[in-house]
Formats: structure tokens, sequence, C-alpha cells
């Protein structure tokens, strides 16, 4: 009787074990809005995936975006644990670098940063990897009260 307990606790030990995985994108979404600040309304995800690049050239995803003027936002980037290269986001106006949260210059990280909307428009929101890896991540778009 005592063989069969101690198989039955192994058995649904080994069983937990299994269920635990790698956070999913969804269960990311969570986490990064989190990390945007009580000051943050959430607004918006962007969740990629991107593998290694076969051309040489590190791939990029890319998101049109509508942004009011004389609004704050606030966007910040989360990886998944198991995503090998390091998320980073950038907002362009017309082919134009507005801001990105890594400093090539300097090694610096801004996660999350605030984005004053100057003039209501189009912008492309670009997720990529450093260094070309893959890797999975979430984006966050948030809307912060004056």
């Amino acid at each position: 009787m005592a063989r069969i307990a101690a198989l039955l606790l192994i058995s649904l030990l080994l069983g937990g074990i299994g269920n635990l995985q790698a956070q999913t994108a969804e269960e990311m979404v969570d986490v990064c809005v989190g990390k945007a600040g009580e000051d943050a309304t959430y607004l918006k995800d962007f969740k990629v995936k991107l593998g290694v690049p076969t051309d040489g050239r590190p791939q990029v995803a890319r998101f049109p975006l509508v942004l009011s003027s004389n609004n704050i936002y606030r966007f910040s980037v989360c990886d998944l644990p198991s995503s090998e290269g390091k998320a980073v986001i950038k907002i362009y106006d017309n082919n134009r670098l507005i801001f990105s949260s890594y400093a090539e210059d300097t090694k610096e990280e801004f996660n999350p940063f605030n984005f004053m909307c100057k003039k209501t428009g189009i912008y492309h929101i670009f997720i990529s990897f450093l260094d070309g890896k893959s890797g999975e991540a979430v984006g966050i778009l948030s809307y912060v009260k004056k």
C-alpha cells in the first residue's frame, strides 16, 4: 500500500512539473502592462515572434499606429523567457526615428519610456532583437494620465 501511495505521489509531482510551461505571449502581456506603471492605461499590445535572419538582414516587425497630439504615450517591451535576443522597440514618423528603447552608442536601455505626441498622425512601431537574434516579445502601448 505504501508503494502505491509513493508511486501516486511521484506521478502527481512529475505531472505537475510537466504542466510548468514558459510564459505565453498572452501571459506576458499582463506582466508587461504591470511594468508600465499605475499611472498608465493599457491601449494596445504588439506580439512579436522573429526567427534568425536568412538573408543576413535582421528581422523586424512593423506596426502602423495612429497617435493623437497633446497626449503622452508610454511604450514598453518585454521579452518572453524563451527568447534568445533582447527586444528593442522604436517609433518612426515618416521614416524618421523618433525614439528607441535602446541607445546603441551608449548601450543604455529605456524601458518603459514616455512619448509626448506633438502631432496627430500615423506612426510606425518597429520591434526587433539586438544583434539580429531570434526571439519572442510583447510591446505595450499605454496612455499616461496628465
